[in-house]
């Protein structure tokens, strides 16, 4: 996560963090089974930052993005949808143990979900947001204050 005070696109914001949780679950995929409390703490981190990073995406990103363009209504759908399925896992995994049956197997399929939803914003939906007249700087400055809120509850 950026730690400057230094304005950043919303674009490269979510961008940044998609590296960063893909980081997180290559590291948590090279884990041995007998690391269970790093595996726990690594799993527990990733799904702290997922819950941040589709925050201010919901609250902020898709919003501004609707607004700006009819024809992104789709993809926001598809978007919110994919989410939904990624915020019931990581329920599911926060309420485990790393010794429980299906531990690992939740992390992979939400590590894999993960990446098809980066996948389709940063080929599809981020391309589209360039094309439209939003304030790209002032909407990451906006989801980094939000950020910063959402990390100090946590």
């Amino acid at each position: 996560m950026p730690k400057t005070n230094e304005p950043i696109d919303a674009i490269e914001l979510l961008t940044q963090q998609h590296r960063e949780v893909a980081e997180m679950f290559e590291r948590f995929e090279n884990m041995t089974d007998r690391a269970k409390v790093s595996k726990k703490k690594l799993a527990d981190e990733i799904c702290n930052a997922l819950i941040m990073h589709t925050t201010i995406e919901e609250e902020i990103y898709y919003p501004a993005t609707r607004a700006a363009s009819d024809e992104t209504e789709d993809m926001i759908d598809e978007a919110v949808v994919e989410h939904a399925s990624a915020k019931d896992l990581i329920a599911q995994i926060m309420e485990m143990d790393p010794g429980d049956d299906l531990y690992d197997a939740k992390v992979k399929v939400l590590g894999e979900l993960v990446e098809h939803h980066v996948e389709e914003e940063e080929e599809e939906m981020f391309p589209k947001t360039r094309e439209l007249k939003l304030d790209l700087k002032a909407l990451g400055q906006e989801m980094q204050a939000r950020q910063k809120e959402i990390e100090a509850s946590q």
